[in-house]
C-alpha cells in the first residue's frame, strides 16, 4: 500500500538512510544530486543551520546548494530537572541558580552542537547562570542520568521526556517555544517565565537540490502540505511532540536565513567546534 505522499505523487517514495557526520554525509549527497525533484533531503535544523557554524569545513552550503520546499514541523524541546532541584519552573530555577553563586549546574543533551545544546547556551548567555554542558550519545541516556541524580538538568525533545514528567519523576521547568506544547500543556514557556522572545524549536524539513525547477518545487510543496493536514499524520506528529507546519518555500527560506544568523552568534559566543 503506497504512503499518502506516494499516492498523491503517483510514484514510489523511498527512504534511503545515509547516516554519519551529524547528517552531513546524506545532505552532501542530495546537494550533488540532479535538480529534478527525484532526490530530496530530510533536513534538520541541526544539519542545515547549526552545522555550518560548528564544523570548520562542510561539503555543502545551505543557502547555495539547496532549494527549500517546506518545513514539515517544529519539535518542541523542554528543560527538565531532577525533583531534588528546588524549583518548579524556569523562573524559580534562574532565581535559585543566581543565589547559589558558587555552584555550576550541569545539563545533559543528546550531543554537542545539537539544538538542545544551543538552547542551553542561549539560556546561559541571556541569564548569566552557570550552566555546564554534558554531551551524551543520545537523549535517552541523559534522561536516565538525570532521573538517577547524576546530573540535575536535561535539555531534550518533549517526546523523550514527557512520560517521566507526567509520572512525576522529572520536573518540567519550561518549554523554549512560542507556545506551550499540547503534549505537556501544564509546562509554561520560557517566555511566560520572563525570557521574552526565547523561541527555540528543533525543526524538520524537506529540501531539494539547488536549481530544481520552480514548478517541481511548487508541486512537492503542495502535495507534502496536503499530507500534513491529514489526521493520521497529525496524530503521529502529536505523539512525537511535533507541530505540523507545511510552510511555503519562501517562508521556509526566510527562517533558514534567520536561524543561520541567530545560531552563528550563539556558537561564536560559546566557542563550539566539531571536527
Amino acid at each position: 500500500m503506497p504512503t499518502p505522499l506516494a499516492a498523491r505523487l503517483g510514484q514510489q517514495v523511498i527512504v534511503e538512510n545515509r547516516p554519519g557526520a551529524s547528517g552531513n554525509i546524506g545532505t552532501q549527497i542530495v546537494a550533488q544530486s540532479a535538480p529534478d525533484g527525484h532526490t530530496l533531503v530530510l533536513g534538520f535544523d541541526g544539519t542545515m543551520v547549526i552545522n555550518p557554524h560548528v564544523f570548520p569545513k562542510l561539503p555543502f552550503d545551505t543557502l547555495r546548494d539547496f532549494a527549500p520546499v517546506t518545513k514539515l514541523g517544529d519539535a518542541a524541546l523542554i528543560l527538565v530537572s531532577h525533583p531534588s532541584v528546588p524549583a518548579k519552573n524556569l523562573a524559580g530555577f534562574i532565581s535559585f541558580a543566581k543565589k547559589t553563586k558558587s555552584a555550576t549546574f550541569p545539563y545533559g543533551t543528546s550531543g554537542t552542537g545539537g539544538t538542545p545544546h544551543l538552547a542551553g547556551e542561549l539560556l546561559k548567555q541571556r541569564t548569566g547562570i552557570a550552566l555546564e554542558h554534558i554531551p551524551y550519545k543520545g537523549g535517552g541516556q541523559a534522561i536516565i542520568d538525570v532521573m538517577g541524580g547524576q546530573i540535575p538538568l536535561v535539555f531534550t525533545a518533549i517526546a523523550t521526556a514527557q512520560q517521566y514528567v507526567k509520572a512525576g519523576r522529572l520536573i518540567g521547568l519550561g518549554v523554549p517555544g512560542a507556545k506551550r506544547s499540547a503534549a505537556l500543556p501544564d509546562v509554561p514557556t520560557f517566555i511566560e517565565s520572563g525570557q521574552p522572545g526565547f523561541d527555540v524549536t528543533s525543526w524538520v524539513s524537506i529540501l531539494a537540490p539547488a536549481k530544481t525547477p520552480r514548478p517541481v518545487i511548487d508541486r512537492l510543496h503542495r502535495e507534502i502540505a496536503a499530507v500534513l493536514l491529514t489526521d493520521p499524520v497529525r496524530e503521529r506528529y502529536l505523539v512525537l511532540g511535533i507541530e505540523p507546519v507545511g510552510s511555503t518555500p519562501e517562508q521556509f527560506a526566510d527562517q533558514i536565513r534567520a536561524d543561520l544568523a541567530r545560531w552563528e552568534k550563539v556558537v561564536k559566543a560559546a566557542n563550539i567546534r566539531l571536527e
